[in-house]
């Protein structure tokens, strides 16, 4: 099981949102870089770097500083958030991520998704985030007909890297992760399933380990010093 430490990227800073909802900000840290080292000392393999005014906008607007956060080296760097449009995915491709979160248009414009999949095969993630069984888009602010299931039995068929599945009940709130319904996200699909939203304790990683899930983001458990992140890590050997 992975386990991706979480930057939240809002003008620079490292934040969290609660529920998504983008006035409801809580900043922990105006050197996001800074971050990403105390991350990779912890011995961190990957990170995950949302740009959360990139998901609001439509366009990455935090490119500066993820170049900053890749070029330290020693991590796999996942990027969501404003990846809409083929120039976008290449620049941040060629900007040392290794992998890119497209979520609104992935959902709202499914044949251009598949078109990108296939240009660049196993490079790109499904970011599936819900509200009950429902998909958000536009970054939390826009919503879809098509639940998660349904959808992810599309995706499935691309040569996706992953899918990462975000309750956003749950997300930012400390109170757990939606294991029932995560767990049968990757009972129904071939590719690997990440959770977000809501892990806030070892106990919450064991649970989505053993429900098949392939890995787990942690945010702001972290920041507020419920979850040891070294500790977290062991997951990835068994914990």
């Amino acid at each position: 099981m992975d386990i991706l430490p979480a930057i939240d990227l809002i003008d620079g800073k490292c934040v969290r949102l609660i529920q998504g909802e983008y006035d409801k900000k809580i900043v922990y840290g105006d050197d996001p870089v800074d971050q990403a080292r105390e991350f990779i000392d912890f011995g961190s393999r990957w990170l995950h770097v949302i740009d959360l005014d990139g998901a609001k906008s439509g366009r990455s607007e935090n490119i500066e500083t993820i170049r900053r956060i890749t070029a330290l080296g020693g991590l796999k760097v996942e990027v969501g958030g404003g990846v809409r449009d083929q120039d976008t995915i290449s620049m941040l491709l060629d900007a040392g991520v290794e992998r890119l979160i497209v979520g609104t248009r992935a959902v709202t414009d499914y044949e251009w998704f598949g078109r990108m999949c296939e240009k660049f095969p196993k490079r790109l993630a499904a970011g599936l985030d819900a509200r009950g069984r429902s998909l958000a888009t536009e970054g939390w602010l826009g919503e879809s007909e098509e639940t998660v299931i349904e959808y992810a039995l599309k995706a499935e068929k691309l040569p996706i890297a992953a899918i990462i599945y975000t309750d956003i009940t749950r997300d930012g709130m400390l109170s757990g992760p939606n294991v029932e319904r995560t767990g049968e996200l990757a009972a129904a699909v071939k590719v690997p399933v990440i959770a977000a939203g809501g892990v806030s304790s070892i106990d919450d990683i064991r649970n989505l380990d053993k429900a098949g899930v392939s890995g787990a983001i942690i945010g702001r458990a972290y920041y507020e010093g419920k979850i040891d992140i070294r500790e977290a890590l062991k997951s990835e050997s068994g914990i």
